[in-house]
């Protein structure tokens, strides 16, 4: 089980140098940072740019993966974002992963001035945003016309490190996203879709492993579990962690999503946490 780590874009530089440079040094496979514009209750805190962001972590790093955690079309055209992806993998020497949903309603999502989107074409605008995304990273030139997005001769010159492209994974909680993910992705990534108590929480997860199983028909697909999306956060205790990425194992997770914790408001927990989990970590960032 691959573990990986949430940076939020919040810091300056000289400190989200030091935090993905621990990440690396602490031996974690991944991190992962989101991308939003601004994010609910932290909207009026300090919020830097994803990719800029991103840049810093893949010059300051060598071997860890980055990402994003995750993407969407709420703000992103697929045209620019692929090719900020493309400068991002050349720059980190094929480390990048693109993690991509359909985006969610309020903080980012009515930036334009528009009205949000019903869920049913979220859906729909994700499976072409996806679509044409990995057309333009797996072709030269693109050209696409889709009821949301429109690409005339896109140029993605020279293309990315990691060949055919970067990895894509894609966000689902749902039925219709879960196919998507299965069909277009190289892997899939959930925060399961609520749940009260831990207990209920889990047996959601464990329902749509289960639909993800049938939708990708035996594909061999990494599977990432953002553990912080239950009630309780996974690095409350060392203990609480391994529980948790053990019982993702065994539903068929192959990495798993932790937060670096914060002093207040979201993923209040204590850093010292982290860097005992570290201390478990085996060969390429696994537990």
């Amino acid at each position: 089980m691959r573990v990986g780590v949430v940076v939020l874009p919040q810091f300056d530089l000289a400190e989200t140098t030091a935090r993905w440079k621990a990440l690396q040094d602490m031996g974690f496979a991944h991190g992962w940072t989101y991308d939003h514009l601004a994010w609910r209750d932290l909207a009026d805190e300090p919020w830097h740019s994803t990719m800029p962001t991103l840049t810093v972590a893949a010059m300051v790093t060598s071997t860890l993966r980055i990402g994003t955690w995750v993407t969407s079309p709420n703000f992103r055209h697929p045209v620019t974002l692929a090719k900020d992806l493309m400068t991002l993998d050349i720059i980190s020497a094929g480390r990048l992963i693109a993690g991509i949903g359909a985006g969610g309603t309020g903080w980012d999502s009515g930036v334009f001035g528009k009205p949000d989107l019903p869920p049913r074409q979220r859906v729909d605008r994700l499976a072409e945003f996806v679509e044409l995304t990995d057309l333009l990273l797996t072709n030269p030139v693109t050209s696409w016309q889709g009821e949301y997005f429109t690409a005339v001769n896109a140029r993605m010159i020279p293309g990315c490190v990691q060949r055919p492209r970067l990895p894509l994974v894609i966000a689902a909680n749902g039925p219709r996203t879960i196919r998507i993910a299965a069909g277009f992705g190289d892997g899939w990534a959930t925060t399961g879709s609520g749940g009260d108590s831990v207990t209920d929480w889990w047996s959601n997860i464990a329902g749509l492993a289960r639909s993800f199983d049938e939708a990708a028909g035996g594909k061999q697909l990494d599977r990432y579990l953002d553990l912080d999306s239950a009630p309780v956060l996974s690095l409350s205790s060392v203990d609480a962690f391994v529980d948790a990425a053990g019982r993702a194992g065994e539903l068929g997770f192959t990495d798993v999503i932790a937060h670096w914790p914060r002093e207040s408001k979201r993923y209040i927990g204590d850093p010292a946490v982290l860097e005992a989990v570290a201390g478990r970590l085996g060969p390429g960032g696994e537990i």
